[in-house]
């Protein structure tokens, strides 16, 4: 038998400014074609990896960012979310999220423009 290596790539490293995690919700989310997220925030920290289709996220103040399939991003706590959106009109989109949550937490706070 031979033996095989395990590849480990580093897909996304981020600091979590000191916050206290005691549970982690882990999500599956499917946006159809064209779906936009509206503005919003988390009162967590939030990691996800996009499974399939593209997103465009934008974080409030700096540029939009384009993730293709097997792209991994980083949503910070309490951080207005300008855009999340599926990047395609035609195909859908699919993403896991990870929420770092402190006790019982919303998983999202939906803001008005």
């Amino acid at each position: 038998m031979t033996e095989q290596t395990i590849i480990r790539r580093p897909l996304l490293s981020a600091e979590l400014q000191n916050k206290t995690v005691t549970k982690v919700d882990v999500r599956e989310i499917v946006f159809q074609p064209g779906q936009e997220t509206g503005l919003h925030k988390h009162p967590c920290p939030v990691f996800g990896y996009v499974a399939e289709g593209e997103a465009i996220l934008q974080i409030e103040g700096k540029p939009p960012q384009h993730l293709r399939t097997g792209s991994a991003f980083y949503e910070p706590a309490d951080t207005v979310i300008a855009r999340f959106d599926n990047a395609s009109a035609k195909n859908a989109m699919r993403f896991i999220c990870y929420y770092l949550l402190d006790g019982e937490q919303k998983l999202i706070e939906m803001l008005s423009v």
